[in-house]
């Protein structure tokens, strides 16, 4: 049995992963607004102290991200902004922070989304977020001390999420929470480093 943290816990897609984690391992939840344990990702103090609390782990999973999604020629630098601070660096700044308190052999797995692969309209600060982090988890990946593995999700949009999203993804075939959760098990307990786990396409 793992101790997993799952950063983002309280959202549809973080509840599935936890779900399917608590089968075999002990999870700490950890929202922005809710969960047991809250924590800022945008803010690294934040999350040293959420680590300072809840001590070594064996892996750390990161369901979290806001994006902006709206016309590239009426953006403001500001809105892409949005996407940049929150689901790229936020993630980033996990890693970054917590390296050092995750154990020998342990795993952080983080999420892009399709939209790295398959650009949609309105979607231009979702494209550039998903793939720096699927850049940020090559790179990473070969440089992680201690045999700490990194891998990312990029799930298609999600069925559970098709009354908010369904206008942007047109045409675009949806998988539930769960089966995507599957793809976060697959890297916290398996032996892949620098993967780009695609779900659904």
């Amino acid at each position: 049995m793992k101790k997993i943290v799952v950063i983002g816990a309280t959202g549809t897609l973080g509840q599935a992963v936890s779900a399917e984690l608590k089968a075999r391992h002990e999870v700490i939840e950890a929202g922005a607004t809710r969960g047991t344990h809250r924590v800022d990702s945008t803010d690294p103090a934040s999350i040293e102290r959420l680590f300072r609390e809840i001590g070594k782990v064996d892996g750390v999973v990161t369901t979290t991200g806001k994006l902006h999604f709206g016309p590239l020629p009426e953006m403001s630098i500001e809105q892409f902004w949005i996407g940049l601070r929150d689901k790229l660096m936020g993630q980033i700044n996990v890693v970054l922070a917590a390296q050092q308190y995750v154990n020998d052999g342990g795993s952080f797995t983080l999420t892009s989304g399709i939209v790295g692969d398959e650009p949609i309209r309105l979607g231009a600060n979702a494209t550039t977020v998903n793939l720096a982090l699927e850049g940020f988890v090559r790179g990473a990946a070969i440089e992680l001390p201690r045999g700490i593995r990194i891998n990312v999700v990029s799930p298609t949009v999600l069925t559970e999420s098709l009354n908010a999203y369904a206008p942007y993804f047109r045409g675009f075939e949806p998988v539930t929470a769960q089966r995507a959760a599957l793809a976060y098990l697959r890297s916290v307990e398996g032996a892949q480093t620098g993967r780009v786990y695609r779900v659904g396409y």
